[in-house]
């Protein structure tokens, strides 16, 4: 597998850029074959922070974790993306084969007990009338919503924006 590790702010060491790839590579045990992982490494003042991104057939399994420490941060974000991994695993073995739990344990699921799926508990619909991303950002605030879906006015196509955690905001812009 190919780990393309990146620094902000900080220098990658070669001891970093192996406790990178030796943790992502337990990853591998999980599938057929993973190509590519991207882990970006960020410091800001005290705070370590590990962002890895990874696509796996069809799918992008991504997590953040940030400490005091680069390596625990590391550690941390591998423990979060496994834990992402057996939770994928387990969903789509249980639509495949429409196996009790027992049996899906008894196949070498690693003991992992089965969460339950999410359900969708409300639908809503609304009229999307076109408008541009200051007046969906207003409107998104207005509401006390952390995310607002419309109609961009300049580009014809149904956006989001939302509140990032740092309190600015993201657009989502579909690609065809």
């Amino acid at each position: 597998m190919n780990v393309k590790v990146r620094g902000k702010q900080i220098e990658v060491t070669n001891a970093l850029r192996q406790h990178v790839e030796k943790r992502i590579g337990k990853l591998e045990k999980y599938f057929d074959k993973l190509e590519e992982a991207q882990v970006t490494l960020s410091v800001e003042k005290d705070r370590h922070r590990v962002e890895v991104t990874i696509p796996v057939d069809g799918i992008i399994l991504r997590g953040e974790e940030e400490s005091g420490d680069m390596y625990s941060s590391v550690d941390m974000v591998i423990d979060k993306l496994e834990k992402q991994i057996r939770k994928h695993k387990t969903r789509l073995a249980k639509k495949i084969r429409s196996n009790s739990l027992r049996e899906l344990a008894a196949q070498g699921d690693d003991g992992v007990e089965e969460e339950e799926e999410p359900k969708i508990l409300r639908t809503k619909r609304f009229a999307i009338k076109p408008m541009p991303v200051d007046e969906a950002i207003m409107q998104m605030n207005l509401l006390g919503h952390n995310f607002f879906v419309f109609s961009n006015a300049e580009t014809k196509q149904v956006n989001v924006v939302y509140r990032r955690k740092d309190g600015n905001y993201g657009l989502i812009e579909p690609e065809f």
